[in-house]
């Protein structure tokens, strides 16, 4: 549980850039509820279609005093943001593709799409030739399996 969630949650730390984050897709609220308790200062925001998860979800931010989370019970493709996000996170959403394209309105211009897979999905990554991408191999201890961390970042549609 601890390496397979909590660490492997917290891998992605050191490129989790800007105030504004929202894991999507949430589910038990992971990477979300992990990063959220590192950085007290950002603002991450929870998103699931499933309302037993978010139920969840606000029990969690309640029990654990996490007046930096903001969970919302909503489908990402109806979820419309007061004001877009730095980073869009997701660690067992969908494919890169289906990511970005459900996605990218979410994300301020400068926005980045940070998406945690297992095995690099070389497939999915020549299809998102528009983006910059960034690949970095991430190293979770006691986990001895393959897991990334793929930044997508450049392209805006507004």
């Amino acid at each position: 549980m601890v390496t397979r969630h909590l660490l492997d949650s917290l891998s992605i730390a050191p490129w989790c850039a800007g105030q504004r984050l929202i894991d999507v897709g949430t589910g038990a609220g992971l990477p979300g509820i992990p990063l959220a308790i590192l950085y007290p200062g950002k603002e991450i925001h929870l998103l699931d279609s499933n309302s037993k998860k978010t139920r969840f979800l606000v029990q969690v931010k309640s029990a654990l005093g996490l007046n930096n989370i903001y969970v919302h019970h909503a489908r990402v493709e109806s979820f419309v943001p007061p004001e877009r996000y730095d980073a869009v996170l997701s660690r067992a959403f969908a494919s890169l593709e289906d990511m970005v394209g459900s996605c990218e309105h979410l994300l301020c211009e400068s926005g980045q799409f940070l998406a945690m897979k297992g095995v690099l999905p070389e497939s999915g990554m020549a299809s998102l030739a528009d983006y910059a991408a960034d690949v970095h191999e991430l190293t979770v201890p006691g986990l001895d399996e393959q897991r990334h961390l793929i930044i997508l970042s450049g392209k805006y549609s507004g």
